[in-house]
C-alpha cells in the first residue's frame, strides 16, 4: 500500500479522489433530488412502487441477474482453474482467444444473437437474455480470475496432491476458498452488468410481463406522461440494487481488484 506522508500530498489525493467520484455520485444525487418534486417524496415513490408493473419488472430483472451471475461465476472459476493451474496443451492459445472476445461489442452481435435465439425458440424467455449476458461477461471475468489464481503458489497445490486430493478436490477445497476476493469481483461485475442491461431485454423480451427493470422508465412514460418526478423516482429505485450489491461485497471487491497486481 502506497502511503502519502505529507499534508499537501494527502490533500491533493483527497481532492483528486473527490473529483473522480463526482461523475458517479452527481447523477444519483440529482436524480434523487428531482424525484422529490411534484407531488412530493412520499407520493412519488408510492405511486411508482404501487404500480404492479414495478414489482413484476423487478422480479424479472432479479431472476435474470441471479441466473447470469451464477452461470458466469461457475464457468469463470472452472475455466480459470484449468487455464491457470492445470498443465493443458493449448491453454495459452485458448486464453488469448477468450481475451480476443473482449473486442466484440454487444451491438455487433445482435444479428447473430437474434438468429440463434429464434432458432432455439427462446424469444420472451429469460434464457434469451441470461445466456448472452453470461457469454459476453465470461471473457473479462476469466481475464481477472486467471491472473488471481496464477498468484497461488504451486507448492500448495502439490501438497494437496500429495495428501491425496483429486483435481476437483484441489479446486473445491483449495482454490475456491482462496479466491473469494476475485469471486466477489466477478459477482458484483456480473450482477451490475446484467441488472443494467438494456439492449438484450429490449430485443428479446417483447411481452410486457417478461420485461426487465431497465425498460421501466420507458414503460412509465406512457403511464405518467410528463410527470417527471415519478420517472426520476423510478430511475432512482432501479439503481438501488446495484448500490446494495457493491456495498455487500465492497471489502472483497477491492481486495480482488488489487490482488492480481500485487505480489
Amino acid at each position: 500500500m502506497i502511503e502519502v506522508r505529507t499534508r499537501g500530498g494527502r490533500i491533493t489525493v483527497q481532492v483528486l479522489a473527490t473529483v473522480a467520484l463526482v461523475p458517479f455520485i452527481a447523477p444519483l444525487v440529482i436524480t434523487f433530488y428531482r424525484s422529490t418534486g411534484g407531488d412530493g417524496f412520499v407520493a412519488n415513490y408510492r405511486a411508482v412502487i404501487e404500480r404492479p408493473e414495478f414489482l413484476l419488472f423487478f422480479r424479472n430483472s432479479l431472476v435474470i441477474a441471479l441466473g447470469a451471475v451464477l452461470l458466469t461465476w461457475i464457468c469463470t472459476m472452472l475455466a480459470s482453474f484449468a487455464l491457470a493451474c492445470l498443465h493443458l496443451r493449448g491453454r495459452e492459445v485458448a486464453f488469448y482467444l477468450l481475451v480476443g472476445a473482449l473486442a466484440l461489442p454487444t451491438a455487433a452481435l445482435t444479428v447473430p444473437l437474434s438468429i440463434a435465439i429464434r432458432s432455439l425458440n427462446l424469444y420472451d424467455n429469460p434464457l434469451a437474455v441470461v445466456l448472452p449476458i453470461a457469454a459476453l461477461g465470461i471473457a473479462f471475468s476469466i481475464f481477472l480470475a486467471r491472473a488471481f489464481m496464477a498468484e497461488i503458489p504451486d507448492e500448495i497445490l502439490k501438497a494437496a496432491r500429495v495428501d491425496g486430493a483429486s483435481t476437483f478436490g484441489v479446486f473445491w477445497h483449495i482454490i475456491l476458498p482462496m479466491t473469494r476476493p476475485i469471486s466477489a469481483v466477478i459477482i458484483v461485475w456480473a450482477f451490475v452488468g446484467s441488472w443494467n442491461e438494456y439492449l438484450l431485454p429490449l430485443l428479446f423480451l417483447q411481452e410486457t410481463d417478461k420485461q426487465t427493470i431497465t425498460l421501466l422508465p420507458s414503460y412509465f412514460i406512457g403511464q405518467f406522461g410528463a410527470d417527471l418526478p415519478k420517472l426520476y423516482a423510478a430511475t432512482f429505485l432501479i439503481s438501488l440494487p446495484t448500490i446494495a450489491c457493491y456495498a455487500a461485497f465492497s471489502r472483497f471487491f477491492e481486495r480482488g481488484l488489487l490482488a492480481g497486481s500485487l505480489k
